[in-house]
């Protein structure tokens, strides 16, 4: 797929933005180029001819990435031997990192603190992910100004990056108060908590204006900025401004006549801003939907990471005996006794490598739990009349997608005076259909033995070892309580002590308010809970599919 006529080219955007991050490096910190393909080639083409360029393997371990003992010189020489690290070789290059979505937190924490205790590098991430959980640590992309998303684009037009000579970025005065404020303002309403993308944007406007060989920084400079560096990192849509109210018939009357419509001059902001917003990623849906849960799980239908001994992915190694499933970290152990080779031989009067009980290093790996999505569905009479027909749709779509993940779910239905389970853990996707087709609407809403029954299964999940991620889609009118009585009192009070206790257990949650006229009791019930919440009173069965798996997905990155 390639841009639209009249729309913004991402190859061209792509290109722009390794010129300024050229003309400013230590500035703009990087690019996150994100989508594997011709097009991100030829800006990598592009870098590599530009600047020199180191890359870091994504198995790079903490001696090699910040320096520290040299193990075959140190065996060698019979002393240690230090080497220096890749950060402190690179300085004042530019870091490579391939599959940058690949590269463990623990490496990207320690880049980024390098980069924060003055580290003269930049970075270019080169993202492959491809659903919305996958992409570089947000340490790293934090302290990159420039985000590209190639992903759209299947062949290569004749784009060139831009060309000239550009003025020095001293050159450039500063942005006076008028601008600054416009894109702070601006980064607030795109809902940009991080002070970094205000700043990152100013050096990049000064930046455009040094490639044009202005002095003084003017309105397509800061839209420039607003686009590239605001816009990616957008988690909301502005609000609109509220329409003002209709001038008087009498007014209306000579307008018409004059037969001209009188246009109110934008402002500064309004025009930047819009700039800004035809450039926010079309799934903005599903990143806000992301960002509504902060704990829990992780995406694409894995469970939480534990820690093994046996195998998963290699984690650091620690101290520690072999056996009971232990297995020794050769080359590590080695590593730590080296240092005290020179005490131990004069010690022991020979010339041995001693290796003593507490240099021993074993062997680390991580593995993911199984998940378990637990869909709690309001089959009440006021859901059956309102949304259930799209809820039992954007149920089936998540079951479908959880049977691909190899993840389990489970249907729980509350109506009438109680819960029923429907559907126990499964990855039978034809039985969790034939459970969801025979789902009934009608009664009362037992919102309370609702969630017992989650808060119970999502319990002995835990136990098992598992995951659980509950969803539930309920506009949160209890009036049954949980003995079965009816009350809205009752009802209101139980559901909220049972909301609280599942609160208590740490469950990551989302609540889907399916309600057409969204009201307060989905979001208090949420807030009970700890959990995601999202008001969705026209999204179809696809949309709210979309938004609550990517809640899921995102529902815990550590």
């Amino acid at each position: 797929m390639n841009p639209a006529p009249g729309s913004v080219d991402p190859l061209a955007d792509a290109l722009l933005a390794l010129r300024l991050y050229l003309i400013a490096p230590r500035q703009l910190g990087g690019i996150v180029l994100r989508g594997h393909g011709p097009a991100r080639d030829l800006v990598v083409e592009q870098l590599l001819e530009k600047t020199d360029v180191r890359r870091l393997p994504l198995n790079i371990d903490d001696e090699r990435l910040l320096g520290g003992t040299d193990l075959a010189a140190s065996l060698a020489a019979g002393k240690t031997v230090h080497q220096q690290g890749l950060i402190d070789r690179a300085r004042g290059d530019t870091i490579l990192i391939a599959m940058a979505e690949r590269l463990s937190d623990g490496i990207a924490g320690k880049i980024a603190q390098a980069i924060d205790g003055g580290a003269d590098i930049g970075l270019v991430l080169l993202d492959d992910g491809i659903e919305p959980d996958e992409a570089p640590s947000v340490a790293l992309r934090e302290r990159v100004a420039l985000h590209c998303d190639l992903s759209g684009l299947s062949k290569l037009d004749a784009t060139a990056m831009p060309k000239g000579k550009a003025d020095a970025l001293d050159e450039v005065a500063p942005l006076d108060d008028t601008q600054l404020a416009a894109l702070a303002r601006i980064a607030s309403m795109l809902g940009i908590a991080s002070l970094r993308a205000p700043i990152f944007a100013v050096a990049t406007a000064r930046a455009h204006a040094a490639l044009k060989r202005r002095k003084s920084v003017d309105e397509k400079d800061l839209e420039v900025a607003a686009r590239l560096v605001l816009a990616p990192r957008a988690t909301q849509f502005p609000e609109a401004e509220p329409e003002p109210p209709p001038p008087p018939e009498d007014e209306q009357g000579d307008r018409s006549d004059d037969g001209i419509e009188e246009q109110q001059p934008s402002t500064l902001e309004d025009r930047v801003l819009q700039a800004a917003t035809a450039s926010i990623p079309p799934d903005i849906l599903a990143r806000i939907a992301a960002g509504t849960i902060q704990r829990g799980g992780q995406g694409q239908g894995a469970g939480r990471k534990r820690h093994s001994l046996t195998g998963g992915r290699p984690r650091p190694p620690r101290p520690g005996a072999p056996g009971r499933g232990a297995r020794i970290a050769l080359v590590d152990t080695l590593r730590a006794a080296i240092p005290w080779q020179p005490l131990r031989r004069r010690e022991a009067q020979h010339g041995r490598v001693q290796v003593r009980k507490d240099d021993l290093r074993i062997r680390r790996f991580e593995q993911r739990a199984r998940s378990l999505t637990i869909f709690c569905v309001d089959a009440s009479g006021s859901a059956a009349l309102a949304r259930l027909a799209e809820a039992k749709g954007a149920v089936e779509l998540m079951l479908a997608q959880a049977y691909v993940t190899r993840s389990e779910v489970a249907l729980i239905a509350f109506r009438g005076k109680g819960a029923e389970l429907l559907l126990p853990p499964t990855r039978s996707l034809t039985r969790a259909r034939r459970a969801l087709a025979e789902l009934p609407g009608g009664g009362g809403t037992p919102l309370a033995s609702g969630i017992r029954m989650a808060t119970e299964l999502a319990d002995r999940a835990r136990q098992n070892g598992q995951t659980p991620f509950l969803l539930f889609l309920t506009d949160g009118r209890a009036n049954i309580a949980a003995d079965g009585a009816p009350g809205r009192g009752q009802a209101g009070e139980d559901a909220e002590s049972a909301a609280k206790i599942l609160g208590a257990r740490g469950f990551d949650a989302l609540v889907i308010e399916i309600s057409p006229r969204p009201g307060k009791d989905a979001a208090a019930l949420a807030k009970w809970m700890q959990a995601g919440f999202l008001a969705l009173p026209h999204a179809d069965a696809a949309a709210l599919h979309d938004a609550a798996d990517a809640a899921r997905q995102s529902a815990s990155r550590p």
